[in-house]
């Protein structure tokens, strides 16, 4: 019996010290990343590290040195962000292995063991810090405990959660405003609105980590880099950031602005076909400012960023925009005698179009109503609380004219609303209203089309229809808050509300009498008519129209006079008249600014009565047109031909000429090739071989720029079929 329990005591001493040596220890880990980025929508971005969406699941595997028992042993994660993490501000969390889900907090749990694994699935709060994590494990022993890296992973908004500030309830609308990687920017003028293709690439490989590289340049980042890391959880918080961090304005931003027309110490803005390049370049230069963007380029790079992050995010261009520095809703223009647009030292001014982002948000910070589309701009125009930033806006509230409402909601409102007053100037002072135009300002805003490459038209999403009865009261009751004693300190107050612009003896308008293209002579044609007045109730009147051409700029101004011309009517009652206009091609033909646009304005004087009348004509000229057709079926790895097609209709050769494609999932970066001179009349045929290496719809982007014209560009929707099985 003594034998026996001994025996029996050896066996119970053997077990105890074996339980002792074999304390839990983990071997390895599996983040099982390429898993949980196809459920997490981030496998665009690679598979090979773990990226995941807030307020939602993924589940790891923990293998161990033995099996893992729930009731004796303990492991706590601990997982932080961000240079001085704090559980405090939220950039470092801990919290225990348990059975059930805890809810909206950091939680681990329906765990599952297998062997000496261990499969657990990991919950991230819905309003957690967005960016970079370390995970790491505690396991208790004894009175300590032992810590092992797990590993590390990225955390991105989730719009496909309800309970995330950018939840976007429509599968159709995140696959555009989020895995859509290329897309269409509005240019031109709203008669002439010119699909700008562009390439967004927010899944290329390093764009992520450089998102976040632009987070930790800001100046949020640098004065106070542990709350700017709590703030990260906000994400009105980083549109401010970013939408200052596109330009370069105050800080070494991604972009910096041009709009002088030498661009020969970087790139010209018409020269970029995506955002890819410039992101990449910033990062390979330590953040120096790449040089250059204008607005399109500004709102672009800003929508692959904001996608990128998860931000349901869209570009947006809205046709003469008002640019209202000093927010009194009125624009002015002055012209002299001749017609001639003339300069002013002014920052107000009338864009030809500006560009800028809508971000798709709950703002806790409004009252109920104003969520969804917010305006976001990173052009520099004015600053922000301190910064060249704007927004975000609510775009209902833009509506609602409520300029009370943050952020920069009064500057937005006056680029879709404010008035335009075009003034006579002469001898130094005013001397008539031409014009007084309420409506002619915000118009055309457009955005690409869910789902098609054509362009959808949102005015009605930022204002009632013009002169409609809420269209006014709406315009009263955004006029009483922004303007105030402002609007009596007016010089030209008592002039613009002496009256409306007194009724015409004759109505003029301007029309082309052919399509206008680049190289070509351009033709148009004054139409006069003669309506009573009540100076000129009946009987003829002579007219004097003198005619002028300027080149416009971007932001609003123009270039000295390219051509001039007199003509004089006679107009008896009742009457009509045609009168043909010739503006010859060697006119404009080195005088041109970017925007290939022209402006013909006319000042008809009424002999005998010192009154004027005004006509205008904006004239964007098409460049030559740009052929793209693929041969055969696009498949991942195999090669794919592709044909690029020009001819140089104008009359005078294209100089320089070069070629560059771009296209995410088509292309690694870009491809670029020298063509030397077009002839005039000549076509030129360019074949090459793409190797598509990602399936799905894809966008070619071609660009052709030489001396002459700058921008010639075309593209070609791609459906690119998986690999096929060997």
């Amino acid at each position: 019996m003594v034998e026996r329990m001994n025996h029996v005591k050896k066996i119970l001493d053997s077990g105890a010290m074996q339980a002792a040596v074999a304390a839990l220890e983990l071997r390895s880990v599996d983040l099982q990343s390429p898993r949980n980025n196809k459920a997490h929508h981030t496998q665009e971005m690679g598979l090979k590290r773990l990226i995941v969406r807030r307020g939602q699941p993924f589940t790891l595997q923990l293998h161990f040195n033995r099996p893992f028992h729930s009731g004796t042993d303990h492991i706590t994660f601990v997982t932080e962000t961000g240079p001085a993490p704090m559980e405090l501000s939220g950039t470092r969390v801990t919290f225990s292995l348990t059975q059930a889900q805890q809810g909206n907090v950091w939680s681990a749990s329906d765990f599952t063991m297998d062997s000496n694994s261990l499969s657990v699935s990991l919950r991230t709060p819905a309003n957690a810090v967005i960016g970079s994590y370390t995970l790491k494990i505690e396991i208790s022993q004894g009175q300590g405990s032992v810590t092992y890296p797990v590993g590390t992973f990225i955390l991105l908004f989730n719009p496909w959660s309800a309970e995330d500030d950018v939840y976007l309830p429509s599968e159709i609308l995140l696959q555009e405003y989020i895995m859509m990687d290329y897309g269409f920017v509005y240019k031109g003028h709203e008669r002439f609105i010119t699909s700008w293709p562009w390439n967004y690439g927010q899944f290329e490989e390093g764009i992520i980590d450089i998102c976040f590289e632009i987070l930790n340049k800001s100046l949020y980042f640098l004065e106070n880099p542990s709350k700017d890391y709590s703030q990260r959880n906000d994400v009105v918080y980083i549109c401010r950031v970013v939408s200052a961090m596109i330009n370069s304005n105050d800080d070494n931003g991604v972009l910096q602005g041009n709009w002088g027309e030498d661009y020969s110490l970087g790139v010209s803005p018409l020269q970029w076909n995506g955002s890819v390049a410039i992101l990449r370049q910033w990062s390979a230069r330590g953040g120096q400012p790449v040089k250059y963007g204008q607005c399109w380029v500004f709102a672009a790079v800003m929508c692959t960023v904001m996608r990128c992050l998860g931000v349901p995010t869209r570009v947006v261009s809205n046709f003469r925009s008002a640019h209202n520095v000093d927010g009194n809703l009125t624009i002015d223009t002055y012209y002299d005698r001749n017609a001639e647009m003339l300069s002013t030292q002014k920052q107000d001014k009338i864009w030809n179009f500006h560009v800028w982002n809508e971000c798709w948000m709950i703002r806790k910070d409004l009252p109920p109503g104003y969520n969804g589309w917010q305006v976001l701009d990173p052009t520099p125009q004015q600053a922000s609380s301190g910064l060249f930033c704007c927004g975000p806006a609510s775009v209902k509230a833009i509506r609602e004219g409520e300029v009370h409402m943050p952020y920069d909601t009064p500057f937005v409102y006056a680029e879709v609303n404010a008035d335009e007053v075009i003034w006579l100037f002469g001898n130094g002072q005013v001397q008539e209203i031409l014009a007084h135009n309420s409506n002619s300002i915000g118009k055309k805003i457009s955005t690409k089309m869910v789902g098609s490459d054509q362009c959808q038209d949102i005015t009605s999403f930022y204002k009632y229809p013009e002169g409609s009865p809420e269209e006014r009261s709406v315009f009263m009751k955004a006029s009483r808050k922004m303007l105030d004693s402002r609007r009596a300190s007016s010089p030209f107050l008592d002039l613009l509300e002496s009256g409306r612009v007194r009724d015409q003896p004759a109505q003029l308008q301007l029309h082309l009498a052919r399509s206008p293209a680049w190289g070509q002579d351009l033709l148009l044609k004054l139409h006069a008519r003669r309506v009573p007045s009540r100076a000129h109730a009946r009987g003829p009147i002579r007219l004097e129209v003198r005619f002028c051409a300027q080149a416009l700029l971007h932001m609003g101004g123009s270039q000295e006079p390219l051509w001039r011309q007199i003509v004089h009517l006679n107009l008896d009652f009742g009457e009509e008249t045609q009168w043909p206009l010739l503006l010859p091609y060697n006119n404009y033909r080195n005088k041109l600014t970017d925007e290939k646009l022209i402006r013909v304005s006319g000042i008809a004087e009424v002999e005998g009565t010192g009154r004027s009348i005004l006509v205008l004509k904006d004239i964007s000229l098409e460049p030559p047109h740009l052929s793209i057709q693929v041969s055969g079926r696009a498949e991942v790895g195999k090669a794919l031909r592709v044909h690029v097609t020009l001819t140089n209709t104008q009359t005078s050769a294209l100089s320089h000429c070069t070629m560059v494609l771009e296209g995410s999932g088509l292309i690694h970066g870009q491809i670029s090739n020298d063509l030397g001179t077009l002839v005039a009349g000549h076509t030129i045929q360019i074949q090459l071989d793409l190797y598509p290496f990602k399936a799905g719809p894809r966008q070619l982007q071609v660009l052709i720029s030489s001396n002459e014209v700058k921008e010639i560009k075309g593209y070609k929707d791609i459906f690119v079929a998986a690999a096929r099985p060997s």
